[in-house]
């Protein structure tokens, strides 16, 4: 893995001190706040919130509902942008559902009930989005 442009969170950094240890390493920050969150974030960052990066508008939330229907709830939720990113379940989905990315990165600290710690890296180039998920133990 190289250098990254951006980091985009799905919500829960849980303290201000995270969030503004992850600002110093470097690339700009965009997240939105989740429900784990203490109250000073969730004052200062969005429920939900769309990301432009390069030619590609990118959708993100915190909680994306039931299983049942997401992808389709999503697609509706955005329906400008090429790549939704939710967080909240901490089980990695990298899924295509009609013109949209639906990605969940999982998780690099609390995997849950995910099979492993997890992140996803994206490449953007123009209009194409190429993701990846990384798994980290």
């Amino acid at each position: 893995m190289g250098a990254s442009d951006l980091i985009l969170h799905g919500g829960d950094f849980v303290t201000a001190e995270f969030l503004r240890e992850l600002r110093a390493l470097g690339p700009p920050v965009e997240g939105v706040y989740g429900n784990m969150d203490e109250p000073s974030l969730k004052e200062s960052l969005p429920h939900e919130r769309v990301v432009e990066v390069g030619d590609v508008r990118i959708g993100m939330v915190h909680i994306a509902g039931p299983r049942a229907g997401r992808e389709a709830r999503l697609a509706a939720r955005f329906p400008e942008c090429g790549v939704v990113i939710y967080g909240h379940t901490h089980v990695p989905q990298v899924e295509r559902f009609q013109h949209l990315w639906v990605l969940n990165p999982g998780s690099p600290t609390e995997r849950r009930s995910a099979p492993s710690h997890a992140m996803l890296m994206l490449n953007v180039r123009g209009t194409r989005v190429t993701p990846e998920l990384v798994t980290l133990s």
